[in-house]
């Protein structure tokens, strides 16, 4: 393949050039928000009030910059996919379970696929057949989806061979004192412990080949299924990791109790109130937002970031700072996020839009507040039966997720106090 002379396939810099061009249309489209956005807000301080046609003009920028940012984001996920082991230098192993995978997938050929598994003593291949993907293939599918699904990049992520984890944890911590050098050392209390428990569910995707593009020798097919299953896998977790009910799917975080910030206790998720019901509050807007951010430990704020859907971002897009600067800002560079009041954020469509007494905004470190267990190993089941003429490839793994610490994440509110 030609390169050029900083040694980059021509693709692959054609890509990068494409990226950063759309970044820099976004910045200057951002630019033309701002400057619309002043001519509105000079246009409410004045008596006449704020212009229609103004306000049309800021929506529709608004609205381009969704857009783009939305453009940039499936370049970066595009960019996630590169071909699956074309020119990688495999162990023999890695090499001889690559090669036996393909040719099931290919041809149905299962003989050398079993023989591997079991001398590995396998688990993968249950009563209702099939066989794990190859490690490489496996690490793959769960890169590109924590590049769809935004709390799985932000969440601690396990891996486990068991179907549950169960985490135990103090409710009271362990006591200390302070004694002098020589007096007794009085025992202190047992902690009481309690368990949290994290079951893992059977998520699926079943996409569908011809028997022409399994039998192009030209195809990969690993990566042809790793890109199928990720966008599948990638929407159903992020729906689960924040609305799931814990019913065969992992327990979302917006569905835990909630109790007012200043009287949390664990089992519930703090909440700050916007200060309007389906709104924030008509004078400083943006202070709710400061609360938010300080309901919050300085040991977990220090790695916190905000979760909300795009048209929630586009509300706080507008705020400013008593400097007349904009809170909101655009990536600084591709593959980044935007930030808010120095805190990066990470877009959730699932999260709620504003309404009364939605949950819109979370802020929190959900490294230490999430947790996500995978259990080990990807399935496939090959099935050339059910849907003739196609091959159908039912692709399953095993997924548990939920709370594992209630201080590191607090909620906003949209309602007005009580």
């Amino acid at each position: 393949m030609p390169h050029d002379a900083a040694g980059r396939a021509p693709e692959i810099k054609g890509a990068a050039d494409s990226m950063t061009a759309a970044l820099d249309e976004f910045l200057h489209t951002f630019e033309a928000f701002k400057e619309s956005n002043d001519r509105r807000l000079d246009e409410l301080e004045s008596k006449f009030g704020s212009d229609v046609v103004t306000r049309e003009k800021v929506d529709r920028i608004a609205r381009a910059m969704d857009e783009q940012k939305q453009a940039l984001d499936q370049m970066l996920l595009r960019k996630a996919r590169p071909a699956l082991s074309r020119g990688d230098v495999l162990s023999h192993d890695a090499a001889e379970h690559k090669a036996a995978f393909e040719a099931y997938l290919r041809r149905g050929e299962e003989g050398s696929l079993r023989a591997l598994e079991e001398k590995a003593m396998s688990i993968g291949s249950g009563a209702d057949g099939g066989f794990l993907v190859p490690a490489q293939v496996d690490s793959e599918i769960g890169r590109r989806v924590a590049v769809i699904s935004p709390i799985r990049g932000l969440a601690t992520v396990r891996q486990v061979s068991a179907a549950l984890l169960k985490k135990p944890f103090s409710l009271a911590g362990f006591s200390a004192g302070w004694v002098a050098e020589t007096a007794a050392r009085p025992q202190t209390n047992t902690p009481q412990l309690a368990e949290l428990t994290f079951p893992t569910m059977e998520l699926y995707a079943m996409p569908a080949a011809t028997a022409a593009l399994l039998d192009d020798a030209a195809v990969d097919v690993e990566s042809w299924i790793a890109s199928e299953v990720d966008i599948a896998f990638g929407e159903q977790e992020g729906q689960a990791f924040v609305n799931g009910d814990g019913v065969n799917k992992p327990r979302g975080f917006l569905t835990y109790p909630t109790v007012a910030d200043a009287s949390w206790s664990w089992g519930n998720l703090g909440i700050v109130l916007s200060g309007a019901a389906g709104a924030f509050r008509a004078t400083s807007p943006s202070d709710t937002l400061v609360d938010l951010i300080y309901s919050l430990r300085a040991g977990y704020r220090q790695k916190a970031s905000f979760v909300m859907s795009r048209r929630t971002q586009a509300e706080v897009r507008k705020f400013k700072d008593a400097d007349g600067n904009y809170l909101w800002k655009p990536p600084a560079a591709v593959g980044q996020p935007a930030s808010l009041m120095g805190f990066p954020i990470a877009e959730s469509e699932e999260m709620p839009d504003i309404a009364a007494n939605s949950l819109s905004i979370a802020f929190g470190d959900f490294q230490s507040g999430y947790l996500i267990v995978d259990r080990t190993g990807t399935r496939v089941l090959r099935d050339p039966y059910s849907a003739k003429p196609y091959v159908l490839f039912y692709t399953t793994k095993r997924v548990g997720g939920g709370v594992q610490n209630f201080e590191a994440i607090k909620l906003m509110k949209f309602a007005a106090p009580s």
